[in-house]
């Protein structure tokens, strides 16, 4: 099951706009191992869109999930920058520093920055 967990990409958010994202503990289910991932989309209305994507993928893979938190990214792939910002109203502010850090591990290129500010 840690190669399964390992496989898991860290990130998945879409490659331009302004959108709401999710920060999500995964653990092998019954298990004490786990990682942190991000995922966020255009596409979801609500934060909640996202999580009820995300949890049955994971279920299939003999994980189980719980969202830490969320907030909005705006994603310049062209200028090459990654602000993270807002808040979930279901699941509360993420730890915005710790997502940028994350951000990082994918996005090494880009300057990436983080606030408290609603928009």
């Amino acid at each position: 099951m840690a190669e399964a967990l390992a496989a898991i990409p860290n990130v998945v958010i879409d490659p331009e706009g302004t959108f709401k994202y999710i920060y999500v503990r995964v653990n092998v289910k019954g298990g004490d191992t786990h990682k942190d991932i991000i995922r966020g989309t255009k596409s979801a209305e609500y934060h909640n869109h996202i999580f009820e994507k995300v949890n049955p993928a994971m279920e299939t893979l003999g994980m189980e999930c719980r969202c830490l938190g969320g907030g909005k990214l705006e994603h310049n792939s062209t200028d090459r920058k990654l602000r993270v910002f807002g808040e979930s109203t279901a699941f509360g502010k993420a730890d915005h520093s710790v997502s940028v850090e994350m951000l990082k591990t994918v996005f090494s290129d880009y300057e990436i920055t983080w606030s408290d500010d609603k928009k």
